[in-house]
């Protein structure tokens, strides 16, 4: 996948304390890991932002091992069942972690710790299987997206001709190694031999500036969260000479917001480039050209190069008049092979065959830019992390056997329905210690029946003229 022998003097990676590696370098360690797994396998890879992880999500791919991305902290129980459910035959996590496990250690380097694990049988896997990444990482849903070869080579390429990306870039991580959007930037600039400041560091904490400007960081990219907090912390007024652009997914910036960061990018000459993506077209599905964002602040743009929109209406026809709302429909060579939900899924093919109805709700205007006005589906993204509601509901009823809940919300707010008022500082506790958001983007409302059709079936749109009524 990479051709990490074409930047050996190009610097790969700086970490935290500063240690400048080569892609030579970088290259070694991935042998040197991959080395001791002789033959295609899947491997659970535990991630922070970090070497031994990056060498984990590199090295593998380059050798044809399939990585699934979970982060590090991930809840023991999520894990666990994940584990269960499809027998890795490899886990590569943090060496402090290696010891909750029973498992064989084959290789340690880089803090990490290779462990062999006992599964007696391991499922087959379909040739053009490249990678595993969650779709609601926070919750541990056993729903994977499957993303091929072919998948991850087009978004990659298609992203570095949009953004005109060379070897003189360097990007600093504030998104998580297992989120599609941080992987896409990692895939995009070791594509041309540019370099990556790895840092756990958040944008509250002075280290994070510090080693932006010591290492001299020349982009980032952030969810609707990561902007609103730079707004709060007067970004506007930091001195950041090496930065020429940034980059906005994860969910719908607010159109007061983008219009200030794509005011201040064109005041200041850098970029400002909003996007559109979801796991299941391997990242990304749209941008908008720099020099249109404070013209057509709001947009998510146009499709990336290779790429085509549509819109349909609820009988599936192709609209063609601006500013009519439809379900958004994107094709491209991005689009990935499919889901699975049980180990058995891996030996799937192509299932999409480059098609993805995404389930958002869009319109364009004349000139042809996209504007997402909703979502048809089930989730919210909060802090920029997709969180399914349904999923969300499962965990609850499964700790809380004495009650029924339902869960609605907005983006970066979900509020839970709850039919036992002595619960919900637990409910709060349970799922912000599961999903590892902060429990400020939970509300937990007592309501003494859940509002249910002849059916069974919650009526959520009751419950959300509730939360507009209150």
């Amino acid at each position: 996948m990479w051709k990490l022998d074409k930047f050996k003097n190009n610097t790969a990676v700086i970490n935290e304390n500063g240690e400048k590696i080569s892609y030579s370098q970088f290259d070694e360690y991935c042998r040197n890991l991959t080395n001791n797994i002789k033959s295609r396998c899947l491997v659970f890879n535990l991630c922070k932002n970090e070497i031994g992880s990056l060498v984990g999500y590199i090295g593998f791919l380059n050798a044809k091992i399939v990585p699934l991305m979970l982060k590090a902290d991930l809840e023991g129980d999520l894990l666990h069942n994940l584990l269960e459910t499809y027998k890795p035959a490899y886990i590569w996590l943090p060496k402090e972690q290696a010891k909750d496990y029973n498992f064989e250690n084959v290789y340690e380097n880089l803090e990490y710790t290779l462990l062999k694990t006992n599964f007696t049988e391991s499922y087959p896997l379909n040739d053009d299987l490249a990678l595993l990444l969650t779709t609601s990482g926070s919750t541990g849903s056993p729903k994977l997206v499957r993303q091929s070869y072919k998948n991850i080579e087009a978004n990659t390429k298609s992203i570095v001709e949009y953004l005109s990306l060379n070897e003189t870039e360097r990007a600093i991580t504030t998104l998580p190694m297992n989120y599609t959007y941080g992987i896409s930037i990692i895939n995009t600039h070791l594509w041309v031999g540019a370099g990556l400041i790895l840092t756990d560091k958040g944008l509250m904490q002075k280290e994070f500036w510090t080693q932006f400007k010591e290492y001299k960081a020349t982009s980032f990219g952030g969810v609707p969260y990561t902007y609103e907090m730079l707004f709060r912390l007067r970004f506007f007024r930091m001195d950041l000479p090496s930065l020429r652009y940034m980059t906005q997914a994860g969910g719908k910036l607010s159109p007061e917001l983008h219009e200030k960061f794509a005011q201040w990018a064109q005041e200041n000459h850098k970029k400002f480039i909003v996007m559109y993506g979801q796991t299941e077209a391997t990242a990304r599905m749209s941008y908008l050209p720099a020099e249109k964002s404070l013209e057509k602040y709001g947009s998510m743009g146009i499709a990336i190069p290779g790429g085509k929109f549509s819109l349909i209406d609820v009988d599936g026809n192709e609209i063609t008049e601006p500013e009519t709302v439809g379900e958004l429909v994107y094709v491209g060579d991005n689009v990935t092979l499919g889901y699975a939900t049980q180990g058995s899924d891996l030996i799937k093919g192509d299932e999409r065959y480059g098609k993805l109805v995404t389930g958002d709700m869009a319109k364009f205007d004349k000139d042809g830019f996209f504007y997402i006005v909703g979502r048809k589906k089930r989730f919210l993204k909060i802090y920029g992390n997709r969180v399914n509601l349904d999923e969300t509901e499962r965990l609850i009823k499964a700790r809380f056997a004495d009650m029924e809940c339902a869960c609605a919300g907005v983006d970066d707010h979900m509020e839970i329905f709850i039919t036992n008022s002595d619960n919900k500082e637990d409910v709060i506790n349970f799922i912000a210690d599961k999903t590892g958001l902060n429990r400020v983007a939970f509300n937990v409302k007592f309501i003494s029946a859940i509002p249910k059709n002849e059916a069974g079936k919650t009526l959520y749109k009751e419950l959300e003229r509730q939360l507009i009524n209150a």
